[in-house]
């Protein structure tokens, strides 16, 4: 049977947008990660008989009638949702779910507290989070959830209908995913990628110390405002500005090029595979590591980290143990990844269990449809990754000047246009409002 499948993400996974579009349209969502557990929940889920459309982020009540009309069911793989900074686009995404009428599986969420899993932080949520699990239980069996600290919040909530599933993003190779150390220990030549989530001040010394002790390090950003800085230097606002966190161009590791940034998940996943360990406090840059074969390490620094740490056995630290001192070396010694192969399969059936009660589909088990995702994947032509605008080749930075000429030209049109419409109203309005002033005599 033909199914029609509505899938929550930003972009398709043969979406191609250059970094400056992606730039422009924020085509990962604020977060490239975003990309990794939505395109892992595409290729999941598109059999032969599926057929997938992203929303691109839009969630309008308004749109509920053709999407009841054009869908059969409305899949939606969400990160930390339940947030105090998320809650209004869940009341967007409950209206809109409150007037379909087809099912709606919601594949995989998390909340996002500290690591203590304050309860209190939380309160001022609980009322959107209780309205839009409220309307997905009434068009589906269960809620699936990142990790048991999720779990436990929506049962204090009430609701009793939660699988723990994990996020989609692990599961892209299907019931195989195999970590194995590639050597016996680091050495200050190995190849060492680092994630860092701005936010998190305290992991200035750790970047200062790698920095200095490796000099094959790679920080691979995945916020949307890096990648505008890579493309076109400091916002006019942080020129001239110094930070030990590497969000500035004056950062030894935009001068030293030793910064990339990908624009999608399958040219990440392929430049992690040259390396020899990743470690750092972003959750999808540690799992792209791992779904890429890589040894990776997370500091957990909030809940929703340190549950999906848990559930996959991911070795993991929480932030609060994580000294300046810490060494890569050190990590990778005590990481061990036993748990993490021999779970995986137990885990992979758990989530298939929750595909099959919601009736969906799963490309690897019918046919070939993985293995044909996957060399569609090898067919296109992604991007590269974004180094710093300094160290950029001089066709790289014709190519953007020429794509920015593009885009200027395009909005003086469209302001002239605009401009121009606006005239013949004002005209029309004047004209008419004399005709009837000559009327009126």
């Amino acid at each position: 049977m033909h199914q029609r499948i509505l899938l929550r993400a930003k972009k398709g996974p043969f979406d191609i947008y250059t970094p400056e579009e992606t730039f422009e349209r924020n085509w990962i969502g604020d977060n490239s990660g975003n990309l990794v557990f939505s395109h892992s929940a595409h290729k999941i889920l598109r059999t032969a008989n599926a057929e997938i459309t992203s929303t691109g982020f839009r969630s309008d009540a308004r749109d509920a009638d053709m999407i009841n009309e054009q869908y059969d069911v409305f899949v939606v793989p969400l990160a930390n949702a339940f947030r105090r900074s998320f809650a209004h686009r869940l009341v967007s995404m409950t209206r809109l779910i409150r007037r379909l009428k087809i099912p709606v599986v919601v594949f995989g969420v998390g909340t996002q507290t500290n690591l203590k899993g304050d309860r209190e932080y939380l309160r001022q949520i609980d009322e959107p989070v209780k309205d839009f699990v409220s309307a997905v239980l009434d068009r589906s069996h269960t809620i699936g959830v990142r990790g048991e600290i999720t779990e436990s919040y929506l049962k204090t909530l009430g609701f009793s209908a939660v699988d723990v599933i994990g996020c989609p993003s692990m599961f892209l190779h299907g019931d195989t995913l195999r970590v194995e150390k590639k050597k016996p220990y680091l050495g200050t030549e190995d190849r060492i990628a680092l994630t860092v989530s701005p936010y998190v001040k305290s992991m200035a010394k750790v970047i200062t110390a790698h920095h200095q002790k490796y000099p094959n390090l790679c920080y691979i950003p995945q916020d949307v405002k890096t990648l505008g800085v890579l493309l076109y230097g400091d916002a006019p606002e942080d020129r001239g500005k110094k930070s030990t966190i590497p969000i500035h161009t004056s950062h030894p590791l935009f001068t030293e090029d030793k910064i990339r940034m990908f624009v999608d998940p399958w040219t990440w996943m392929d430049h992690l595979k040259g390396f020899d360990f990743n470690f750092g406090t972003r959750i999808h840059g540690t799992i792209t590591a791992l779904v890429s074969g890589t040894p990776g390490y997370l500091f957990a620094h909030d809940s929703r980290t340190l549950e999906l740490a848990r559930y996959f056995d991911i070795p993991y630290r929480e932030m609060t143990d994580v000294s300046g001192e810490v060494d890569a070396a050190q990590l990778y010694e005590e990481a061990d990844y036993t748990a993490l192969n021999n779970g995986h399969k137990a885990r992979y059936e758990t989530m298939l269990s929750f595909l099959n009660r919601h009736d969906l589909g799963n490309s690897f088990a019918d046919g070939d449809c993985a293995a044909r995702f996957d060399q569609q994947v090898r067919d296109t032509v992604y991007p590269p990754g974004v180094g710093p605008q300094a160290t950029a080749p001089t066709e790289q930075l014709v190519s953007r000047i020429d794509w920015l000429r593009e885009q200027n030209q395009q909005l003086r049109e469209k302001l002239d246009a605009q401009t121009s419409q606006q005239l013949r109203t004002r005209v029309r309005r004047a004209v008419g409002s004399r005709v009837k002033q000559i009327l009126n005599r």
